[in-house]
């Protein structure tokens, strides 16, 4: 059973004219647009018919018009929803000034959830009668129900109007048959313009979302780069320098590299290291041990035994010294 599902998911793909659909064929309504479901009654019906009884429809409100009356439908929801356990957010306050994203987005979530619930099936539920039990539902049933009578009306005119050309033509007869045509496409003017709107807001809400999605990423970014611990360090003026440039500051990123490369130059000019070739530090091994041998060698002699002395004295009188003589 589907209650959080990612925005990724097929669910979010399903058009408006199809989610119409679905929502007036199992409520038997006769809804044109999405966001006229944005007083909630529509979903608390659509929960009552996926789960009978569940759902108070005396308290269910078809009739709100103000953000008052249609958040208490939402509460009507969601105490639906804690019952039965469902943990999906609405947000209700975006969901009641009839935004079209957010209201298709919802609506699709419906579907996708009432789908989910018995494989899709729902098998003898009277949406008319459960209707009738809640605050302005019997109107919400005659909205839905009064374009299918004018269905059968409209060929009537036209055959009688195609009677009286054949036994005598008109010219104002002809006015009124040009007349009646443009009136009939007027409402189909109309619509197309309805829709074409319906789009564009769907565009806004969509670029307005994805807006404030990034801006919020950045406020992240700048949040982190304020830390005690990090706040110094070169990388993070460089992406200050990023996040704070003008909008039509072109050449920021290369400053920021500019930034990036001179620091790390001085750091390599200050640095105590030095590296030494090998040659010359054997050179100085070398010198070192040139320099300790004789102290080395008088530490030595200074240390030798008595016994040492003299035999050292022997060896230079049977070499003839006259040093050594008596």
């Amino acid at each position: 059973m589907a209650t959080n599902i990612g925005m990724m998911d097929s669910a979010y793909f399903v058009g408006r004219s199809e989610i119409l659909a679905w929502i007036n064929s199992t409520l038997h309504l006769n809804l044109s647009k999405v966001e006229e479901a944005c007083s909630g009654a529509v979903q608390c019906q659509l929960m009552d018919a996926v789960h009978p009884g569940m759902v108070p429809m005396h308290k269910v409100n078809f009739d709100a018009k103000s953000e008052y009356e249609m958040i208490q439908n939402y509460k009507v929801l969601q105490d639906v929803f804690n019952k039965l356990k469902i943990t999906k957010h609405m947000e209700v306050n975006k969901l009641v000034k009839g935004r079209p994203l957010d209201n298709l987005e919802f609506m699709q979530w419906m579907k996708r959830y009432c789908d989910s619930v018995n494989g899709g099936a729902i098998h003898s539920y009277n949406a008319l009668e459960r209707r009738e039990a809640s605050k302005g539902g019997k109107e919400a049933t005659k909205k839905g129900t009064q374009s299918q009578p004018s269905k059968g009306s409209g060929p009537a005119p036209r055959v009688q109007s195609n009677n009286n050309a054949r036994r005598h033509v008109d010219p104002s007869a002809s006015l009124t048959n040009q007349s009646a045509k443009t009136s009939r496409a007027v409402p189909f003017a109309s619509s197309a313009y309805d829709e074409q709107i319906t789009e564009l807001k769907l565009s806004v809400d969509s670029l307005e979302k994805e807006r404030d999605f990034y801006f919020s990423k950045l406020r992240d970014i700048e949040i982190l780069c304020q830390s005690p611990e990090i706040q110094d360090l070169p990388i993070v003026g460089a992406i200050q320098k990023i996040l704070y440039a003008a909008d039509d500051d072109a050449s920021v990123v290369a400053e920021a590299q500019a930034m990036l490369s001179r620091h790390q130059k001085e750091a390599e000019l200050l640095s105590p290291i030095v590296e030494v070739p090998e040659e010359r530090t054997s050179l100085d091994s070398q010198k070192r041990k040139s320099i300790i041998n004789p102290e080395v060698d008088a530490a030595a002699s200074t240390l030798s035994s008595p016994r040492q002395r003299i035999l050292d004295a022997s060896d230079v009188r049977s070499s003839g010294s006259s040093l050594m003589t008596y």
